[in-house]
């Protein structure tokens, strides 16, 4: 929350973020004290308030300190994680909720004044990072009319297309995509995978994954080099529960940085100090923040119960999601929770200096070089079958064996004779992923030694 001290130098002030001019403080109002300033906002002392944050009647804002402030800690999660530089094509996953709207809506306004910059420099040497937006549609695995899909597809691309320039391209790609080009082979597909899944919360995190799937498979091919998502506090406070209760917790603090480049494109988190109550705030207030119907049902099973109970625990005390997501963040993050060091000549060095300073050291982090490779979660080398690096070109003894205990407890089915059916219709990127995941990650090994390599243009001597 941002403060109204001049030497503040807390790190979760967010004042400096806030571009925006706040009115000068009403000072004839504070001088005369009581019940004059209680009934003014408690960052520009002008405004009457509108809304509370998290922090209740101490933290009471008119509209636009609000969202000014739920703008700031966007924005110094982007600048202090180096998720979005100049040269960069960022894809936001959007799915029409709150969340997902009002990072949309965020990345806009950072690419519009990055783009008003640019027109007003005369040399033109910072470019205009680009924007792109993704709609997975999941109506095959719902029982929802084709008119309400239609609808719902349809007010999506009313809000993109609102947006001010630059314009951005929008994709609405159906979630059956993932495994073929050819829609009815891909939903046959989809299905048959769904019903060998006979745990319910097996089949939700299946399809989580297949989103994320998706989503590097269309940043990858359209030459995106970031994928957004709008997950906020409260999506992980709930998330480190159900991790915790489902035995991943190992894995635990690679699903809840703000960067995760364990994939081809990396994801960011920008909006993951931002509880869900003030972003439902936030469109509720301004009008122009219009959301969809979301499509997708309420959780059930592990991941249901999860969200009921941290529900119960928001409603006693506002802050407890933030404490949730505070304490976890304690754990030792991985080596890929941080954005790949820039190495471009065309990257600004004040850019590259900047990532440098703020990103992940490697030698503070955790390092792993197998992954699961349904739900792509780091695997401790002590539970990473020897089997495998001597039968690594056998597809099923491979993936059954590589997988966490999560995935094999709740997604591989528990008969045999499934096991062969399953896997002929799963993804080929985590068939891929099961064969080659023995190979390791060696971005880590790489930049360790970045110094001593020679680069393209240099000649050995």
């Amino acid at each position: 929350m941002a403060c109204n001290s001049s030497t503040c130098n807390s790190s979760g002030c967010y004042k400096g973020y806030e571009e925006e001019e706040q009115p000068k403080p009403n000072t004839k109002a504070a001088v005369n004290g009581g019940n004059s300033c209680q009934n003014l906002c408690v960052k520009c002392k002008v405004n009457e308030p509108v809304c509370c944050g998290i922090g209740g009647e101490n933290s009471r804002f008119c509209k636009d300190c609000f969202k000014n402030n739920l703008y700031g800690k966007f924005k110094q999660a982007v600048t202090y994680n180096a998720m979005i530089t100049p040269p960069d094509k960022v894809l936001v996953a959007f799915s029409g909720g709150t969340s997902s709207r009002v990072v949309l809506q965020f990345v806009h306004e950072m690419q519009y004044k990055a783009q008003k910059n640019y027109d007003a420099n005369k040399d033109k040497s910072l470019p205009v990072f680009g924007v792109g937006v993704a709609f997975i549609d999941e109506s095959s695995t719902h029982s929802f009319t084709s008119l309400h899909i239609e609808k719902a597809i349809e007010d999506i691309r009313l809000i993109v297309s609102n947006l001010a320039p630059p314009s951005k391209e929008l994709f609405v790609v159906p979630i059956e995509s993932i495994f073929s080009s050819d829609g009815i082979d891909g939903k046959e597909r989809l299905k048959e995978l769904l019903d060998a899944v006979s745990d319910v919360t097996g089949k939700e995190d299946l399809l989580i994954r297949l989103r994320i799937l998706l989503l590097q498979k269309i940043a990858s091919e359209n030459g995106y080099t970031r994928i957004v998502l709008g997950t906020c506090t409260s999506r992980i406070a709930c998330h480190v529960i159900s991790a915790t209760v489902k035995g991943q917790g190992y894995s635990l603090s690679a699903d809840i940085q703000y960067v995760d480049s364990r994939w081809e494109i990396p994801v960011v988190l920008p909006l993951r100090d931002c509880p869900a109550q003030e972003l439902n705030t936030l469109c509720s207030l301004d009008g122009s923040l219009k959301i969809v119907e979301l499509l997708n049902g309420p959780c059930s099973g592990i991941n249901g119960l999860v969200s009921s109970f941290v529900k119960v625990l928001q409603e006693e005390n506002p802050s407890r999601e933030c404490t949730i997501v505070r304490t976890a963040g304690k754990l030792t993050p991985f080596h890929f929770n941080r954005v790949p060091e820039i190495h471009d000549s065309n990257v600004p060095s004040a850019t590259r200096r900047h990532q440098k300073r703020y990103t992940l050291k490697p030698n503070g982090s955790l390092s792993s070089d197998s992954f699961c490779p349904i739900c792509s979660s780091p695997l401790k080398k002590s539970n990473f079958p020897s089997s495998l690096r001597s039968h690594g070109n056998q597809q099923n003894p491979d993936l059954i064996a590589s997988a966490c205990s999560s995935c094999q407890f709740q997604i591989l089915p528990k008969d045999p004779s499934l096991m062969e059916e399953f896997l002929s219709v799963l993804p080929q990127q985590m068939i891929t992923k099961a064969k080659h995941g023995d190979q390791g990650d060696f971005s880590l090994l790489r930049e360790q030694i970045q110094e001593f390599l020679l680069s393209d243009g240099e000649n050995e001597i």
